[in-house]
């Protein structure tokens, strides 16, 4: 049986309360839940009870136990509806995915603006605050191709090559996730203010901290978890030798993602960072297409697509993906023939082709040639 909107808002109330307890952290949040089984019943646990909690701090136990909370949560829950901010918790049915696979996924995220289900298709890209000139212009190049693909560019909204990186995500008409490290009513930076109001109406804003939360430089390094969680891999154009850029790229590593990185001039304290990572493994970008050749495999291997053989495997086309087909065989066609061909725009053909080549349909060669795969596979 549904549970009713009382209850539904109770139980949001109760994920609230949880995140308003001070000196009750996230990873402590999600060993109660497991513990219990929901944030209601932690609330309702008697005091011996959370004392038995294993692997839980004494500071924790004793937080949770007073239950006292920054601010009324009943009132927060309220100003947050007034505010147009959304209480994403972690057991929401569009609570990103990739985010969810994390070790310590946030129990709650405050968001404003829209999650869509094509935001799983996303990479980061991060950076100095910093930035050159020439950082930032590659950087925004890089989105805008990025976003005409259909990758949601996800970063973290400071000066530099952040900024870069939303704007060229909205230059190319895509989408794109802003998480900050303060709470979500704070304008930080306000240089952009502009920048954030852009962003939800193309994307999301995230952050894991309260409403009226400063931008404390602790908070930082918890952010960039999850700027690198909700995505399948990050891109770092520009960072020096202590950066949260590497802290990122670290945390990508340990998420299992991907890790990208954009060479630049040989000692230059700004590639310093991008240069170690790429000693180390890194992949080298010099265009959108170096990340895409990554984020495919990753995509089909990760489950988001059917692994079933090629030649049993059925895939449903929208009408565009069908007529976008017909003009395509196993003769290699470039992009501007067939934007010629369908007389339709590049951003709207390439989001498309990669659709079509993210189910198996269509094949990507070098220079932007495209070839058709066996039919036996379409319906």
């Amino acid at each position: 049986m549904e549970p009713t909107s009382k209850a539904c808002e109770e139980d949001r109330i109760a994920w609230l309360t949880l995140k308003l307890i001070p000196g009750l952290g996230n990873r402590s949040v999600l060993r109660l839940i497991n513990h219990f089984g929901s944030p209601s019943a932690v609330l309702r646990a008697s005091a011996k009870a959370i004392a038995a909690v294993p692997g839980l701090r004494d500071k924790a136990k004793q937080a949770v136990q007073k239950k006292e909370t920054i601010r009324p949560p009943e009132s927060e829950f309220r100003r947050l509806q007034k505010e147009q901010i959304r209480l994403l918790c972690l057991n929401d049915a569009d609570y990103p995915s990739n985010l969810k696979e994390i070790p310590d996924p946030p129990a709650v995220l405050f968001t404003k603006g829209t999650i869509e289900a094509r935001d799983l298709v996303s990479v980061s890209v991060v950076g100095s605050r910093a930035a050159s000139p020439v950082g930032m212009a590659f950087t925004e190049r890089l989105c805008m191709d990025l976003s005409q693909y259909g990758v949601t560019i996800v970063s973290g909204l400071a000066v530099g090559i952040d900024s870069a990186a939303h704007r060229g995500a909205l230059r190319g008409k895509g989408r794109t996730l802003a998480v900050l490290g303060c709470g979500i009513d704070i304008e930080y930076p306000r240089i952009n203010t502009a920048l954030r109001e852009q962003i939800t109406g193309s994307g999301a804003l995230f952050s894991e901290f309260p409403l009226e939360t400063l931008p404390a430089p602790g908070n930082f390094p918890m952010r960039n978890r999850i700027i690198s969680g909700l995505s399948l891999g990050v891109v770092v154009v520009e960072a020096a030798h202590r950066s949260g850029s590497l802290i990122t790229a670290r945390l990508a590593l340990e998420q299992g993602r991907e890790v990208f990185a954009v060479p630049g001039l040989a000692r230059h304290y700004r590639s310093i960072g991008p240069h170690r990572l790429l000693k180390q493994g890194a992949k080298l970008v010099e265009s959108a297409e170096d990340v895409l050749e990554e984020i495919r495999p990753l995509i089909r291997s990760s489950g988001k697509l059917s692994a079933t053989p090629k030649s049993t495997l059925k895939v449903k086309l929208s009408d565009d993906e069908t007529n976008l087909l017909k003009a395509l065989d196993r003769h290699p066609r470039h992009i501007d023939e067939i934007c010629r061909g369908l007389q339709l725009p590049i951003a709207g053909v390439m989001v498309i082709l990669l659709n079509l080549e993210l189910k198996g349909c269509v094949q990507q060669l070098p220079g932007k040639y495209f070839i058709r795969c066996e039919d036996e596979i379409y319906q």
